[in-house]
């Protein structure tokens, strides 16, 4: 690896995300590769997608060109310097402008693992560019919400869901000599729920900053029996009436966060790397969640997150608990704890 790509794996991935730089960082080198090609490209999608300063028929010809390149049935060189310029991190500066070279660390995988890339990728961009196109008009004076749960099911999976999917076929396909799952099925049940929990946590948490995009991720079909409507949501005053729905979304994301728990301790113990890089947004997921159970919000001015504090100690614990078995597996219920 030269110095340039060196840089894409450690500087560039930090600065686009700070926690899933650590969660790739822990894996084991044949799975790590892949999966921070993805997440780049995939941040690059999601990138040029969210640049609302451009125009929408020319975030969705970016989208459809880079995901050309992604799928290999272009070879049409890419210039997203216009997007790099409108963007307010270094780290979606200089990825968008170095994305050929991410786009040559893809080639440079071999074929099963391109494919796994490639696939996840294409469903990753559906879902953005849906979004794109189900938002067209939405403004912070144009709110526009998602119709039904299956709607909202349908997003978490397409940006999240299959995330799940992608990790589990490269962890079994980097270590199939040493393990195949006794219920593959359930394992990739599971996985799926993963993802979509980590994502619902993500839309419950950023209510206020979607709405000021005009954006709602609540369906009016939950909506509705409560007596709301998406402005509704603009108020912080109307959490109370809110609860009836936000609540049970909540529960909703933390059992899947459960079914990712679960997923995490089938895998075999020897695995040690690629169940610590699971556990860490299972307990931080957790985490928000129970800060979300107490909190407003609705109150754009009320960021919920965990700090870094309590991050740092999260994941030293688990390094802590890891050899012995029932004190690893109670993380979970000390999470559970914590919204009480």
């Amino acid at each position: 690896m030269n110095v340039e790509e060196k840089a894409l794996f450690t500087s560039v991935l930090r600065d686009v995300s700070r926690s899933f730089y650590l969660t790739i960082r822990i894996l084991p080198s044949a799975i790590r590769r892949p999966i921070a090609i993805a997440y780049l490209l995939a941040r690059a999608t999601d990138t040029i997608a969210d640049t609302q300063i451009v125009k929408l028929p020319i975030r969705l010809d970016a989208l459809q060109r880079l995901r050309a390149r992604i799928e290999g049935v272009s070879d049409a060189r890419l210039d997203f310097g216009g997007f790099a310029q409108q963007q307010g991190t270094a780290g979606e500066r200089v990825l968008l402008q170095r994305i050929e070279d991410v786009l040559r660390l893809l080639q440079s995988l071999d074929a099963v693992e391109k494919t796994h890339v490639r696939t996840v990728l294409k469903t990753i961009a559906s879902g953005q560019e849906l979004d794109l196109e189900r938002f067209s008009e939405a403004n912070s004076k144009n709110i526009i919400a998602l119709k039904t749960e299956s709607e909202l099911d349908d997003y978490t999976y397409r940006v999240a869901g299959c995330v799940g999917e992608f990790w589990t076929n490269i962890c079994l396909d980097a270590e199939s000599t040493r393990w195949q799952p006794a219920d593959r099925k359930a394992l990739f049940q599971n996985a799926i729920r993963f993802g979509k929990g980590l994502q619902l946590v993500n839309i419950l948490r950023d209510i206020p900053n979607d709405l000021k995009i005009g954006r709602c991720y609540i369906p009016i079909e939950l909506l509705a029996p409560a007596g709301l409507i998406p402005t509704d949501l603009l108020e912080p005053a109307n959490m109370d009436r809110f609860r009836a729905v936000y609540d049970p979304l909540l529960q909703r994301a933390e059992d899947h966060l459960a079914a990712g728990w679960e997923y995490t301790n089938t895998l075999p113990k020897n695995w040690g790397r690629v169940r610590l890089a699971c556990a860490w947004p299972v307990l931080i997921g957790l985490r928000t969640i129970a800060y979300l159970r107490h909190a407003n919000p609705l109150d754009a001015a009320n960021r919920i997150k965990a700090s870094r504090g309590e991050v740092k100690w999260l994941i030293a614990r688990t390094f802590f608990t890891y050899p012995f078995p029932a004190l690893w597996r109670n993380q979970f219920a000390r999470g559970l704890m914590k919204r009480k």
